[in-house]
């Protein structure tokens, strides 16, 4: 589960595992030995308390996945090893928050004299909260059928869920009302990587792009990410003028009242109540 506040760490290094990775035909096919240097990052207060294996990470079993993956796949890049390895161990073992992962090659083909060539990674899961909206069609039909495509997404998982709310349009374009709602996910992916698959949703459900603010089957947008802020061409997080927007403001206030807006510090409660006023 996602947790600002475990900072507790959980190290494994020079873990020894004889694997078939590299850019060379000869690494594939013959082998070599990679170290693996792993810190897990978990909440251990539990298990200080309780002294039982069952409320921690096991780090023997830990230990056995990363070998078990490292020897059932096969990458030509030391990147692609540790994200996807970082990416499984994650999806495997829902108490780790994040973890940071060294693929270390002692032997790698490098004509010149050298210690070791390592990647290191740190992937983790990241909150968000989306907003969901509809003003065509089978405007229920739309919303809950993006919120089956975010629970069924590899890399996503659907926390809370506000209730749907009734708007009138907002941005001047004459239009039916809205059905509008947010939702709170915790991800592995990145904005842009977020962005792009909430886009996919929508290009799913007909969305067309063809008048600014106009009607649409699906709109998903990020509203938060973390507590970062992303200023991009196509990306601008937090999503700009949110605080100007009821049918935002309302339903995420209801699921995360105490969210503070990463640049005012103003909790989305607050910037509700400024709004009415």
């Amino acid at each position: 589960m996602y947790s600002e506040w475990a900072k507790d760490e959980i190290h494994i290094d020079r873990l020894e595992v004889f694997a078939h990775h590299g850019v060379y035909p000869e690494e594939t096919r013959d082998g070599q030995i990679f170290y693996v240097n792993a810190v897990l990052h978990t909440d251990t207060s539990r298990a200080g308390k309780s002294d039982e294996l069952e409320h921690t990470v096991n780090y023997g079993e830990v230990s056995r996945f990363i070998t078990k993956w490292m020897q059932d796949n096969t990458c030509k890049l030391l990147e692609a090893v540790a994200g996807r390895l970082a990416e499984a161990l994650l999806l495997q073992y829902r108490r780790l928050s994040a973890v940071t992962l060294e693929i270390v090659k002692p032997f790698a083909p490098v004509k010149l004299p050298f210690g070791e060539i390592s990647v290191s990674v740190c992937r983790g899961w990241h909150r968000a909260y989306v907003a969901l909206g509809s003003n065509m069609g089978d405007r229920e039909g739309y919303l809950s059928g993006a919120l089956e495509a975010m629970k069924h997404h590899p890399l996503m998982e659907v926390r809370k869920v506000s209730r749907l709310l009734v708007t009138r349009p907002y941005g001047g374009v004459e239009q039916e009302d809205f059905l509008n709602g947010v939702a709170e996910v915790e991800t592995l992916m990145n904005p842009e990587q977020l962005l792009n698959a909430l886009q996919t949703m929508e290009q799913a459900a007909g969305r067309e792009r063809l008048v600014h603010w106009g009607p649409r089957t699906l709109d998903l947008d990020i509203l938060f990410y973390d507590k970062i802020v992303v200023e991009l061409e196509h990306l601008v997080i937090p999503h700009p003028d949110l605080e100007n927007r009821r049918f935002v403001l309302e339903p995420l206030a209801e699921i995360a009242p105490y969210f503070r807006h990463p640049v005012t510090g103003k909790t989305a409660m607050s910037l509700l109540k400024e709004l009415k006023s």
